[in-house]
């Protein structure tokens, strides 16, 4: 009897063993919830005519998913900081947008379509930015503390 209800991630880990590090993306996707994220509801909540007030957010929630894909890129140990800071980072954004897209349709708002995938690709910039930060700090020998316990 088969089971119908795999997980999905272990099918993946099926076909790419090893290849990603499901601690470092939980780590990185926190990060950058935690900064990223905030940044970006503010933003839509304050409401500004102030272009240098929406850039200040934008960017500062850029900054957020460049911290999250450094950090999943330095936690990582699969030996692809890039392809983690990158995931990391986009996957997180990706989360976030289906919810606040969710929200704006149920609301009978428009969507920027263009908006939302012009923002992702600058977002997986950033993770990518974040995936040579953390790589950089792996060469230099700084070591996340749970590597120095094992």
């Amino acid at each position: 009897m088969t089971d119908h209800h795999a997980d999905p991630l272990d099918t993946i880990n099926a076909v790419l063993p090893g290849r990603w590090d499901w601690q470092a993306l939980r780590a990185g996707a926190t990060v950058a919830l935690l900064f990223a994220i905030p940044l970006t509801i503010i933003a839509a909540v304050v409401d500004s005519e102030s272009g240098a007030l929406n850039a200040l957010f934008f960017f500062g929630a850029m900054f957020g998913f460049i911290l999250g894909g450094g950090c999943a890129a330095w936690v990582q140990r699969a030996g692809t900081p890039m392809s983690h800071g990158v995931v990391s980072a986009a996957g997180t954004y990706l989360a976030a947008q289906t919810v606040f897209v969710a929200i704006r349709l149920a609301g009978g708002d428009t969507v920027n379509w263009f908006s939302v995938f012009f923002t992702l690709g600058l977002v997986s910039v950033a993770g990518m930015f974040g995936g040579v930060l953390g790589n950089r700090l792996q060469q230099r020998g700084f070591v996340p503390s749970a590597a120095r316990q094992q």
